[in-house]
């Protein structure tokens, strides 16, 4: 008898148990093992093309960056290659206006006269040097006259003094093409004077470097 109280309650304690788990209420759909599985596996993909993603950004940033690296060093490259090329055209520029402005002097006539003077020959051989040294050099040369004489007649005669020394530079080897020729007749006298020295200064042809 003395044993027959605790099966018993032994007895009571696991029919007590098997009906709690009987009753016990099923989980959520969320909380069932393969929701959860199904959850875990998500989480895991989305970590994973996280990952990736991340990888194929940082991919293209260096990609990019490097490009961008490379296109600045192209750019300042190109730029410096300007500059440089700025710079030496701005050197043979001065180069070309300093002969000039030694070459290019003018040469006088004398009085109702169109012909080249002996005396200036000197100065046209050094044109026509300064010319074959600039290739590129283009010149305009302006006829002028003395204040005697109508305005009519010497824009005439300018214009036949300007043709003059073209012809003569032409002669010393010099292409027609480089020169152009205008006439001011008496419109522009260098030297203000009314006497004769004043008036073989204004008698001249200026040679002027065209840019």
């Amino acid at each position: 008898m003395s044993n027959v109280k605790p099966l018993t309650t032994l007895a009571v304690l696991l029919s007590l148990g098997i009906l709690a788990t009987a009753c016990k209420p099923p989980l959520p759909p969320d909380q069932q093992p393969a929701a959860i599985e199904a959850r875990r596996q998500a989480e895991e993909e989305a970590k994973k093309k996280a990952e990736e993603d991340a990888k194929k950004k940082a991919e293209e940033d260096a990609k990019k960056a490097e490009e961008d690296a490379k296109k600045k060093a192209e750019d300042d490259a190109r730029r410096r290659a300007e500059e440089e090329a700025r710079r030496r055209a701005e050197e043979a520029l001065t180069v070309l206006r300093n002969a000039a402005a030694l070459a290019l002097v003018d040469i006088n006539f004398d009085y109702n006269q169109s012909d080249i003077r002996r005396a200036d020959r000197a100065k046209f051989q050094a044109i026509a040097e300064f010319m074959k040294a600039f290739p590129e050099a283009s010149v305009r040369i302006e006829g002028h006259c003395d204040e005697r004489g109508t305005v009519e007649y010497n824009m005439t005669l300018g214009e036949k003094r300007a043709q003059a020394a073209k012809s003569y530079l032409v002669g010393l080897g010099i292409n027609d093409a480089r020169f152009s020729t205008i006439s001011f007749g008496k419109e522009l006298p260098k030297y203000p004077g009314h006497d004769e020295k004043s008036w073989f200064g204004n008698r001249r042809c200026e040679f002027k470097l065209q840019q």
